[in-house]
């Protein structure tokens, strides 16, 4: 039984959830908002962060300076159709995307949001639980391991599904409090 192959799936699927995370925000301004952002660099798609410089001036504004001043543009045009739901500013020599401050009721629709992706990410914990147990059980059935070893196998896939769940639950409880404190 590879159990160091299901801890990777798990994983996996933990870094998904933090990927996915780091796209919502919080009322504060976070440059990950902009990692999904491709911008049409003369004719090639191209990512915003190698276009440009991408800074946070202050709590909830992000400074996209682009190094080809000729680009602004399209950097603007990127960034509305990327629909982050921000409109971004052309100053001339930057784009300013200033994020507003959440309502109450926005708040608890981001809450929603964050309680979803995190039961999609115990959905793939437990979809890497039912392959680990349907591979232990073809084991036993093809007596490559005793009914021991079975229950031994279960046991500690079940252990490791409960530690990954734990991080998910935790992930999850840190990013409601931050949408809800800012």
């Amino acid at each position: 039984m590879d159990y160091n192959l299901i801890e990777e799936r798990m994983k996996k699927a933990i870094d998904h959830l933090v990927d996915e995370l780091a796209n919502i925000r919080a009322g504060r301004a976070n440059p990950a908002i902009l990692n999904k952002v491709m911008v049409d660099y003369y004719g090639v798609p191209t990512p915003l962060n190698q276009v440009g410089s991408i800074s946070v001036p202050e709590a909830r504004q992000i400074l996209v300076t682009p190094w080809d001043r000729s680009m602004l543009g399209a950097v603007e045009k990127a960034i509305q159709k990327a629909d982050i739901g921000i409109n971004p500013l052309n100053d001339g020599s930057c784009v300013r995307i200033i994020f507003p401050e959440l309502n109450e009721d926005r708040r608890r629709e981001l809450v929603k949001e964050v309680k979803s992706l995190g039961e999609d990410a115990k959905v793939a914990l437990r979809n890497v639980r039912r392959d680990g147990m349907d591979d232990a059980k073809a084991s036993q059935k093809a007596g490559e391991i005793t009914e021991d070893d079975l229950n031994d196998a279960e046991e500690k896939i079940q252990k490791i599904t409960n530690k990954y769940t734990e991080i998910v639950d935790s992930t999850i409880s840190s990013k409601e409090k931050e949408i809800m404190e800012v």
